[in-house]
């Protein structure tokens, strides 16, 4: 489970071999980016090559002018090779912070199959080698006054190389890998295995980082990036070769490699949009590895609580005529004779569903500013209730007693649903926008509790032509806080109060139509229950602008009202346990309750809340958000958001030749996404 909860850290960052540490803001569309360059880079060798044909270096010679003729195409051959590496050099720093050290990190926290297993470590293994042999290359140009021309030639001799492992055959591999052969058996295409892997993990990848379809389209730049610097390579020795007579003409070998570049970079493309097409959207948090109260999650206090009251105080009358069972809906009326009553916080809410558990026991009260009331309870039976180790205060002995001979004053178990100023219960139903005027759309949200009420805060930032978002623009925007005391503030209207018969919380994850981004979110309520609301915006993809906002802006939710309860069984604490994951499905909801007797003396109220932040980075454009559990068998959980991105797809089109199909979509990829 360890590998499982760092697998999305792993293929966050995904190709450039550079210093760690190093942050860039990228957005999904660099994939268009790096296909111009490809575009670019053929366009300048290939002028490249028609210079060094045009000049015959054969009739130089004869004319007795042999050096001055190489050395003056060695220096116009240098400087297009600057060219050409800048701008290469200039992209994979753009792609440094995302792509650095991505195969290894998917090979050592990814649980796959054996398959994918072994295709990614080839993967690694091949885009190694084009890596280390364009490190020498750009050595080579950089000093080619230091080298003898004997190395230089070698060296391009070498990267068009026919022969197993050389520069082409290491290309080859890594197209096979991405895009198999239909001769190739028993071989699936990286992309069909990971978008296959991903979708079976999908409830156990988490980060904040990036969503596995930016994972899929970090990998896809990878290996664009290394077919470009393959080509660039191959090219330029090409003409280095023809430079110093090592071949009379390499016209059709040149045309031949420039129809293989464009091949193979059309059918890795074409595969990555049909991965990317099924490879789930939403983005959201595991548990940390060290769990800390308003920073990584937050609880609602003396909300629902376990409550030791006897039958005495629990009618008007103050008689013990019935038993604990019949109080299933009272409160507590007073406090006879100052007993143990006395020494507790009192209940000034509702005491619900009562029960007898044994006459006498022992209590250790919790300390006076803790949220609880006991650290545990020792019935006499031996039941117990809590954790024995966490007393600090000494016990407390408690006995029933009996009045006359017929009635037994029974201390019962119950649960309180109070109603004191220290009690956290309250959601805020205030609309969270972001500033659409300016063109604005949601990067990321997160759950935050202030003066007892939970909020749902984003972080805002402005949109640019072709998915970008102006980073400098992106902040979290202050939570609108109020006071449910105000007079001017309404339960209902500003706020929701959960209280015993309104405690629950439907789970939804919601995606407005195509070609909208997420500008608003909020809590509303149907009927008894909270529910979530995002407010979906249209937008122009290629001018970056929201389409009349103020106008085309539209809330959107599921209103489905016959949903079924996620049901909590004998929920502890979350945070003392191993990692929650997602246990949430469609049309479902929970209900805010007491923590487990048995675990916890029901002193907590059970799930939890997720207040870490989810920031896609680099930021990234969100569609849609949602609200879910995740929690494991005997944990109480944590109600959590995740956010949903844009689906990029639909925009990945180029000007390319024509291929044939190449993933049989239906049957390699099953269509689940979210």
């Amino acid at each position: 489970m360890a590998k499982l909860r760092a697998h999305v850290i792993l293929l966050v960052v995904l190709t450039c071999w550079a210093q760690s540490g190093r942050t860039f803001d990228v957005n999904l569309f660099d994939a268009i980016d790096l296909i111009r360059l490809g575009r670019e880079t053929v366009m300048e060798l290939m002028e490249s090559w028609d210079m060094i044909r045009s000049r015959a270096p054969a009739a130089a010679v004869e004319g007795g002018q042999d050096y001055m003729f190489v050395k003056r195409m060695e220096k116009e051959l240098r400087q297009r090779i600057d060219r050409v590496s800048k701008k290469i050099d200039d992209y994979q720093e753009r792609m440094e912070s995302k792509i650095n050290r991505v195969l290894s990190q998917l090979l050592l926290q990814l649980p796959m199959q054996r398959r994918l297993d072994d295709s990614l470590r080839s993967l690694e293994h091949y885009i190694g080698q084009v890596r280390g042999l364009y490190d020498t290359f750009e050595s080579y140009a950089n000093r080619s006054n230091n080298f003898e021309t004997y190395t230089i030639v070698r060296f391009a001799k070498s990267c068009v190389s026919p022969q197993l492992g050389e520069l082409p055959d290491v290309l080859k591999s890594i197209h096979n890998l991405m895009v198999p052969s239909e001769y190739q058996v028993y071989n699936s295409s990286v992309l069909v295995l990971l978008a296959n892997q991903m979708q079976q993990m999908s409830n156990q990848m988490c980060t904040d980082v990036q969503s596995p379809q930016q994972i899929l389209y970090n990998l896809y730049n990878t290996v664009a990036l290394t077919e470009i610097k393959g080509y660039t390579m191959m090219q330029f020795s090409y003409m280095i070769l023809r430079l110093y007579n090592e071949g009379k003409n390499f016209n059709e070998e040149i045309e031949t490699l420039k129809q293989q570049y464009e091949i193979r970079t059309s059918e890795t493309l074409r595969a990555v949009k049909t991965a990317m097409a099924f490879a789930p959207r939403s983005v959201w948090k595991c548990d940390p590895s060290v769990h800390k109260l308003d920073e990584t999650y937050t609880e609602l206090k003396q909300l629902f609580q376990g409550y030791i009251v006897n039958e005495v105080d629990l009618n008007g009358d103050g008689t013990c005529k019935e038993n604990c069972a019949y109080y299933g809906y009272t409160k507590v009326y007073g406090c006879y004779q100052n007993q143990f009553c006395s020494q507790q916080r009192r209940c000034n809410g509702k005491i619900l569903n009562c029960e007898y558990i044994d006459s006498d026991m022992w209590i250790c009260l919790s300390n006076r500013n803790s949220s609880r009331r006991y650290e545990y309870i020792q019935y006499e039976n031996g039941m117990m209730y809590g954790n024995k180790n966490t007393c600090s205060r000494g016990t407390t002995k408690v006995d029933s007693w009996w009045r006359w001979l017929f009635w037994h004053c029974s201390y019962c178990f119950c649960y309180c649903d109070d109603q004191n100023t220290s009690s956290h219960r309250y959601f805020s139903l205030r609309t969270v926008k972001s500033d659409i005027s300016n063109n604005k759309v949601i990067t990321g949200a997160r759950l935050k509790k202030v003066d007892q009420i939970i909020h749902i805060q984003i972080q805002e930032g402005q949109l640019l032509p072709r998915g970008g978002l102006n980073m400098s623009s992106i902040k979290w925007i202050p939570i609108d806080k109020f006071s449910t005391m105000n007079s001017n503030v309404q339960n209902g209207v500003d706020y929701h109060k959960l209280v015993w018969e309104k405690r629950a919380l439907d789970l939804d994850d919601l995606l407005p139509p195509e070609g909208h981004l997420l500008t608003g979110i909020r809590f509303r309520m149907i009927g008894s229950r909270l529910n979530l609301e995002i407010m979906a915006t249209p937008f122009n993809f290629s001018t970056g602008l929201l389409d009349e906002p103020e106008k085309k802006s539209f809330w959107h939710s599921n209103d489905m009202t016959d949903r079924t309860e996620l049901k909590l069984s004998e929920p502890d604490v979350p945070i003392r346990d191993s990692e929650n994951l997602p246990d949430s499905g469609t049309n479902q909801y929970l209900n805010f309750a007491p923590s487990d007797r048995r675990k916890d003396a029901a002193q907590s109220t059970v799930p939890f809340l997720d207040v870490q932040p989810i920031t896609p980075s680099p930021p990234i454009l969100i569609a849609g958000a949602g609200i879910f559990h995740k929690g494991r068998k005997g944990s109480g959980g944590f109600v959590a958001l995740r956010l949903i991105t844009y689906d990029f797809t639909p925009h990945l089109q180029v000007d390319l030749p024509p291929a044939p199909p190449l993933l049989e979509t239906p049957n390699e990829i099953r269509a689940q996404r979210k």
